[in-house]
């Protein structure tokens, strides 16, 4: 329990490490965006091929697989269809906390919560190598999440120190959530193979849905597809260093 607690929080403090560029730069360019993101799905899906399926199929069956991978997806897909999307960093606010502001970050609150518990199942199996890993992958993920709330947080007029306030507020439902995974895990062993493939597609639909989208259309593609397939090389020497 303490490993899980430990992996999320560093997990969700980078969250915060994505702000950090924004001390010395008000914006990134449509180049490193792209670059970063992309880099970012290749680790994601590095993580969830080549490590929460196959420990997901070790601690259970095919079946059981299936199920977590599609409640994985659809969870994410209900989460994305509820909450709009909001152009964080055109979109200018004349007010600190206006509604836009507010609904941002309880997107973000909500979005980490599948993200924690994917920490938590992954701490609960058998493989000791495997909660490291998708706690760096969620990590990964988690620090675009938080350039982008501290972009438009720095758009909404909002200080820089109750920016970072906020933007650790909302990664540390990361924390929460991976408690909650891990003891539903430790206690319901079965629940460890769905949970685990309930991660993987989570994490895809992100990858699918959001990220890779994210990385196309401002003329960035190649430079984008080297940097996915780096992202995932990466991962699995990650993995092959842990394993």
């Amino acid at each position: 329990m303490e490993n899980a607690l430990i992996g999320s929080l560093i997990s969700a403090m980078a969250t915060v490490l994505g702000a950090v560029p924004l001390l010395f730069v008000r914006s990134l360019s449509e180049r490193w965006k792209d670059v970063l993101i992309a880099f970012t799905a290749g680790i994601m899906v590095s993580a969830s091929m080549f490590g929460l399926l196959p420990q997901a199929l070790e601690e259970s069956s095919l079946l059981a697989v299936t199920i977590g991978l599609l409640v994985g997806i659809v969870v994410l897909d209900i989460i994305e269809k509820n909450i709009p999307h909001i152009d964080v960093e055109n979109d200018k606010s004349e007010s600190p906390f206006d509604y836009k502001t507010w609904l941002v970050m309880i997107a973000l609150i909500i979005h980490n919560i599948p993200e924690g518990m994917s920490t938590g199942f992954s701490y609960a199996s058998g493989n000791e190598s495997l909660g490291p890993m998708v706690a760096i992958a969620i990590g990964a993920q988690n620090m675009p999440e938080g350039l982008i709330l501290a972009v438009f947080l720095l758009n909404s007029n909002v200080g820089k120190g109750k920016l970072f306030l906020i933007v650790a507020l909302t990664g540390f439902m990361e924390v929460i959530s991976a408690g909650i995974g891990y003891f539903a895990a430790s206690y319901v062993s079965s629940l460890i193979g769905y949970g685990l493939a309930f991660a993987a597609g989570a994490m895809m639909f992100i990858v699918y849905k959001e990220l890779v989208p994210e990385t196309h259309g401002h003329g960035y593609e190649r430079q984008a597809t080297y940097s996915f397939m780096f992202g995932l090389l990466i991962m699995l020497y990650i993995s092959h260093w842990f394993g």
